[in-house]
Parts: structure tokens; C-alpha cells; sequence
């Protein structure tokens, strides 16, 4: 599975980010541009999936490492982002809202 850091994903903001919280948590704060599929509803939503390569994040980096597993093996460019959202905080990123 490949993965990124916030500050890999910081660097390069034009690929396609996919966040996968429920949206109670996207609302609270996302990484800016990020677009979201909960996880929950991912399988009835795939088609919103981006083309080409994309990354996905979730608040720590366990719900997206599973989300890009599976996508890697439909045959998705998927990227994990490690730490997630909580991590792009901690480096001192900003959040939208």
C-alpha cells in the first residue's frame, strides 16, 4: 500500500484528496480542497471516486489505509495519508471548516 505524510500531501495539494469521516467529523475540520465519502458509504458512492491517482485520509490513518487496500485492489491509484487529519493539524496545517 503506498502511503504519504501531511507534509508529502502539504507539498503537493493538487492531487485529488478523499476524506472518508463521517461527515459529523469533516464538518468539524478537513484538510482544505478535501472531498468527502465516508467510509460507511463508500460502496454505494464509488462512482464519485476521482480519476487517476488521489489520496485518502481519515482522522488517524486507519480507516483510509483500509479504504485504499480495497480500492488498490478494484485497481485504483489510491494513497494513504498517515496520521490523518489529526496529524495535518498537529504539524500546524490549517483546517477548513
Amino acid at each position: 500500500m503506498k502511503t504519504i505524510t501531511v507534509h508529502e500531501l502539504q507539498q503537493n495539494p493538487d492531487v485529488p484528496l478523499v476524506d472518508v469521516r463521517e461527515e459529523h467529523e469533516f464538518v468539524e475540520g478537513r484538510v482544505p480542497g478535501a472531498i468527502n465519502l465516508p467510509m460507511s458509504t463508500l460502496g454505494e458512492r464509488i462512482d464519485e471516486l476521482p480519476e487517476g491517482p488521489f489520496r485518502v485520509v481519515c482522522a488517524l490513518g486507519g480507516r483510509s489505509a483500509r479504504v485504499v487496500e480495497a480500492l488498490e485492489a478494484r485497481g485504483y491509484d489510491a494513497t494513504n495519508v498517515e496520521g490523518g487529519t489529526t496529524a495535518w493539524a498537529e504539524a500546524g496545517f490549517p483546517l477548513e471548516r
